[in-house]
């Protein structure tokens, strides 16, 4: 038996990619308050997996692009300024999640297991989904490299970015398309309801630790990294369901990070 063939092995290296490039882009999601925003473009995911299902494409394709969609609207939305954010994200965010699940229901000739889709299935990972989760990643992370600078620009300050010349609505387009394709390559690792989760819990726990965005966006995805593998193992060992053991092996992670006071050493 290979490394490639132990279905514990693959689920780890998936896991592994999925916390390397959740750990730069959760930065900005923390840094920007935009915890709700992923949520909902999370819960869009099942709506994705239904229409997948149905027109019978690839199910990270689906998921992908119902979520660009959703971000679309928001983005709308948005500009708009019609109604607060947070309603509109409510708004999306439950109707998208009703709307995947009353779509899967009626779709009585398919036999779709939600409950791994919505917490992860660690059984369900396998060499095609490593290959897309390390190609998108790829992409993602050389969008991310190119982006990071007009990123933290507009995280700062969008009016006085706008004056220095950064396209602010493109940077947020294509910062909202990324989160869309993390999503989508995510949610058999984590789960629909809990892939937020990895975006914004180890960041936030390397925040304490950290002196520079750089050394943040490191920091949270090594503790991603560590979360991956140590809520898999627990799984495993006590056959608990992925998803949420690597949500709690985070937490850990950041209780102990944030709870405990620093100790500065005497040289």
């Amino acid at each position: 038996m290979t490394l490639l063939d132990d279905f514990f092995w693959r689920a780890i290296i998936a896991g592994v990619g999925v916390a390397i490039v959740a750990g730069p882009l959760g930065c900005f999601v923390v840094w920007r308050r935009m915890s709700y925003f992923g949520d909902t473009m999370a819960h869009s995911a099942l709506l994705g997996v239904a229409l997948g299902l149905f027109f019978q494409v690839n199910l990270l394709i689906g998921v992908f692009a119902v979520a660009l969609a959703v971000a679309l609207l928001l983005f709308l939305f948005q500009r708009q300024k019609q109604l607060p954010n947070d309603a509109v994200l409510g708004t999306l965010s439950h109707a998208t999640l009703a709307m995947g699940v009353l779509t899967i229901s009626l779709m009585a000739w398919v036999r779709v297991d939600i409950m791994g889709y919505l917490f992860g299935d660690i059984l369900a990972v396998g060499l095609h989904d490593i290959y897309w989760i390390y190609g998108g990643g790829i992409i993602i992370l050389l969008t991310l490299f190119r982006l990071w600078r007009p990123l933290l620009a507009i995280t700062f300050d969008d009016e006085l970015a706008k004056a220095e010349g950064v396209p602010v609505i493109g940077v947020q387009l294509a910062f909202m398309f990324m989160i869309a394709a993390v999503i989508a390559l995510s949610i058999k690792i984590i789960g629909i309801l809990l892939v937020t989760s990895l975006l914004i819990i180890p960041v936030s726990a390397a925040r304490r630790f950290s002196k520079s965005p750089e050394q943040m966006a490191i920091g949270g995805a090594l503790i991603g990294i560590a979360s991956v593998g140590l809520g898999l193992w627990a799984s495993l060992r006590i056959d608990t369901p992925s998803g949420p053991s690597i949500v709690i092996a985070a937490v850990l992670f950041f209780f102990a990070a944030n709870l405990f006071p620093l100790r500065k050493f005497q040289h």
